[in-house]
């Protein structure tokens, strides 16, 4: 695959083919012009900060508003690892890690709190980390016109790199350099309920701008659009499961599938997210949000999510995923479960102030080895692992064209919308599912970005309202949080993706891997959105 070089809005966006990068590589020794342009992009690293812009938000946002970090004293340095020696941090569950290491992190959140604005390590300025990169306060360096955005592709480094930092920050502030940041299992059935500490009002770990309905002991929903279900606890903890393994394995095939789609120099900052970015990701941030605010603030958008305890706890089990999406694929023989090498994952780079308070400048390389940055997980299983959903009684099967309304596309999705999609292959040898993906292409999805919109994307089931969350047919559902920003225009930002579903284990769990066509129906459940159209195509990765 024949690829551009795109480095972060941090590197100079200068695109170069991979193989000229590949071949500098091999060069035991860095000529002249490449220590000069390593040197350009340490400059630009610096100017980005410097021009880290002040967006417009519209009225309904909960202020303040500027999310731009303090200026830097000096020019970021380049991030080394730990020494090897240092004892591992051991990253447990917070329905588990037990009551003193609760009292810890409630103890390192009010040290945050207490910080000066102006001080990086601050919860305040630590928040505005998340909002800054995620409402196009930095845009490309050399292109003003273009974002930088952190969501909707290449997902998982930047909020490991957060994370990283913001755990040591907790430790110095603590004084106890072993500190380990605690995680919400919320894929585990123990972990799937707020942990009461957050719901006391007097601890620092409250936040009032968060939904009531759902304080403890309230089981969470993995599924969650704004609209409440009626399931038992056991129900409701089966279903969560179910989708687990949907988001983990039958829809994670591939890289690009788990991680998100490539973002690269020079293109639109919305390629189309990953798997688990939407869900559980994006559902459990409207689910802890509050739904009597516009936003759904404070989890529930992107500006705001960062001022919340528990992003911090929620993010770090959504790092743990990546590590299970990898240990799975190891135990099971999942030839897809491996992350990129293509140089323009591996040189992206991101800055963030450490718990030095100094700026620091960190690769997508640099995080992909959780033992090298000296933490790992521990305390829970995957019980997900076997909860392969079953096929719904009467709902899986095609009708086939005769039976179904024509329908044009772009189209806007004010109802539900039946369509066939023809399969270029079928009777595909099992070999080739082992090195080829296929994959249903939802092209074009726009919204305004105003508020949260979700669909739903169902394969082989027409009559789809039988059909529960976690059920086989229910292929994927599309699910963006609220983005509400404006541009120098006064116009509200427009979001332009994609979204792309698995088909190879789903097929053959439908019975439908030698037809030749799917029926494909998009669900509207809340917002507004234009769809361009839909295809199938066979991905290698």
């Amino acid at each position: 695959m024949h690829l551009l070089s795109a480095q972060s809005a941090h590197h100079r966006l200068r695109p170069r083919p991979v193989h000229r990068l590949m071949r500098r590589r091999r060069r035991h020794r860095p000529t002249l012009r490449r220590q000069r342009r390593q040197e350009e992009d340490r400059r630009s690293s610096v100017t980005s900060l410097h021009t880290c812009v002040k967006v417009t938000l519209p009225p309904h946002p909960i202020p303040p508003f500027y999310c731009c970090p303090p200026a830097p004293a000096s020019e970021p340095i380049d991030f080394t690892l730990p020494d090897p020696a240092e004892p591992l941090r051991v990253r447990r569950p917070m329905h588990a890690v037990g009551a003193e290491h609760m009292a810890k992190y409630e103890r390192a959140i009010a040290l945050m709190r207490a910080l000066p604005h102006s001080d990086p390590r601050s919860l305040y300025q630590l928040a505005n980390v998340h909002c800054a990169y995620c409402t196009g306060s930095y845009r490309q360096t050399g292109d003003p016109e273009l974002n930088m955005q952190i969501h909707f592709s290449w997902f998982f480094p930047f909020h490991r790199a957060y994370l990283y930092f913001f755990e040591r920050i907790a430790a110095r502030l603590l004084g106890e350099p072993g500190f380990a940041l605690p995680f919400w299992g919320w894929d585990v059935p123990e972990g799937m309920r707020m942990p009461a500490e957050f719901a006391n009002s007097s601890s620092p770990l409250h936040d009032p701008v968060r939904n009531p309905a759902h304080a403890p002991p309230t089981v969470v929903n993995l599924d969650f659009a704004r609209v409440e279900n009626n399931l038992t606890d056991e129900q409701q903890i089966q279903q969560n499961l179910r989708i687990m393994y949907k988001q983990m394995i039958g829809n994670a095939a591939l890289p690009s599938l788990f991680h998100g789609q490539p973002f690269r120099a020079g293109q639109s900052d919305r390629p189309g997210p990953g798997t688990v970015e939407m869900t559980p990701h994006n559902t459990m941030h409207t689910w802890t949000g509050d739904l009597a605010f516009h936003n759904v603030e404070d989890m529930g958008t992107y500006y705001s999510a960062g001022r919340d305890p528990l992003f911090y706890p929620h993010h770090n089990n959504v790092d743990r995923q990546w590590e299970a999406w990898r240990d799975v694929g190891a135990a099971r023989g999942y030839r897809g479960h491996v992350d990129f090498t293509d140089p323009d994952w591996l040189d992206s780079s991101f800055v963030f102030y450490d718990e030095e308070a100094r700026l620091v400048r960190i690769t997508v390389g640099d995080v992909l080895d959780i033992d090298k940055l000296r933490y790992r997980f521990d305390g829970v299983g995957m019980p997900w692992v076997d909860a392969r959903p079953p096929p719904t009684p009467n709902v899986n099967r095609n009708k086939g064209s005769s039976s179904l309304k024509s329908v044009r596309f772009p189209l806007s999705l004010h109802a539900a919308v039946t369509v066939e999609v023809r399969r270029p292959r079928v009777l595909r040898s099992r070999r080739e599912k082992a090195v080829r993906e296929e994959v249903l292409v939802v092209e074009g999805i726009e919204t305004d970005g105003t508020e949260m919109v979700k669909f739903d994307v169902y394969v082989n089931a027409m009559e789809y309202e039988k059909v529960e969350p976690s059920g086989r047919e229910l292929a994927g559902s599309y699910l963006c949080l609220s983005h509400p920003r404006m541009d120098g225009t006064g116009k509200a930002t427009r979001i332009e993706t994609s979204m792309r579903v698995a088909l190879n284990e789903l097929l053959e769990d439908l019975g439908a891997d030698r037809d030749e066509s799917v029926t494909v129906t998009l669900v509207p459940r809340h917002g507004k959105v234009k769809i361009g159209g839909l295809k199938i195509v066979y991905m290698m990765e």
